[in-house]
């Protein structure tokens, strides 16, 4: 829905949720204007959920807040990532992908790079021991997902022989402080050429040679969950973790009474990391089962 010229997405049946559909790539300048358009829209939303974004790190606002977290890399020049802020790990990575004949170049969206992209999703069902939510989508869909945010995006392809093995959506916020790693993916097939890891360099050279302050890829940590594979990719990559202020502001008795007892959170959220660890362990296991895996990446 649209809402003073906000792109709103609400999510949820019993607490009705609100937040940017650009939540986490975009900022939020004047809540109160938003807040009352919601209000005043017809449609029942309890919480208006928004983030602040880097480099803004202390609260502004005197909203109910909670503390949320991004991976970012800060960017000033491209050498000075490599030299500096990455591990030897990543730049042989990195090396190894050129060595094997992987050409990183930024690339148009049009149809060539979406069937590519099609491609990619539909290798494998199932990805880092999760169903693939992209796996078995049509061209059409592909397109109408990949087409958002198109005037602040920059897409980037590791090419092998011609062929799309993985690619970059990075999105920019208005002020082009910070660019988010909105897709980023690569086929499992083609993992020992760490296509991966020289989009991740490449990333970070778009950046500087626009002025972009901070690459973010999504969060540093995800609640009670241990560090996994990720997490260590993005560390050696250089991206750290960054807390920004989260909102969450009661638009309804419900909403306040949700937020009072923390009903504005998933329940899988609040589970003790020992029994969602345990979880994840046999789903991960009858996946493989079912769908004969390999490893992914």
């Amino acid at each position: 829905m649209r809402v003073c010229c906000q792109e709103v997405k609400v999510q949820g049946s019993l607490i009705r949720i609100a937040r940017l559909d650009a939540d986490g790539y975009d900022s939020l300048d004047n809540p109160e204007v938003l807040l009352n358009g919601l209000r005043q829209c017809g449609a029942r939303i309890d919480l208006l959920t928004f983030m602040q974004t880097l480099p803004q790190t202390s609260p502004k606002y005197a909203y109910p807040m909670e503390w949320d977290n991004l991976a970012a890399v800060p960017v000033s020049t491209f050498d000075h990532w490599w030299t500096h802020q990455i591990t030897p790990e990543a730049r042989n990575r990195a090396r190894q992908a050129e060595k094997k004949g992987v050409v990183v170049r930024e690339v148009s969206f049009d149809s060539a790079l979406v069937k590519g992209i099609w491609e990619i999703y539909n290798e494998s069902p199932v990805r880092r021991g999760r169903r693939f939510p992209h796996y078995g989508k049509d061209l059409d869909t592909v397109y109408r997902e990949e087409a958002t945010f198109l005037d602040d995006s920059f897409f980037i392809g590791a090419f092998l022989d011609d062929k799309l093995i993985g690619f970059v959506k990075l999105t920019a916020d208005k002020t082009r402080t910070q660019a988010n790693l909105m897709n980023i993916l690569s086929m499992i097939d083609h993992r020992d050429k760490a296509p991966t890891n020289a989009l991740i360099a490449n990333s970070v050279r778009l950046c500087a040679e626009r002025g972009i302050s901070y690459l973010v890829y999504q969060r540093f940590a995800y609640g009670k969950r241990q560090p996994d594979g990720i997490m260590k990719f993005k560390q050696v990559n250089g991206f750290k973790r960054f807390d920004l202020p989260r909102y969450y502001v009661p638009l309804t008795y419900l909403g306040r009474a949700a937020l009072q007892v923390g009903l504005h959170h998933r329940f899988v959220d609040r589970l003790p990391e020992s029994v969602f660890g345990k979880l994840r362990e046999f789903r991960n296991a009858w996946y493989k089962r079912r769908f004969h895996l390999r490893e992914s990446a």
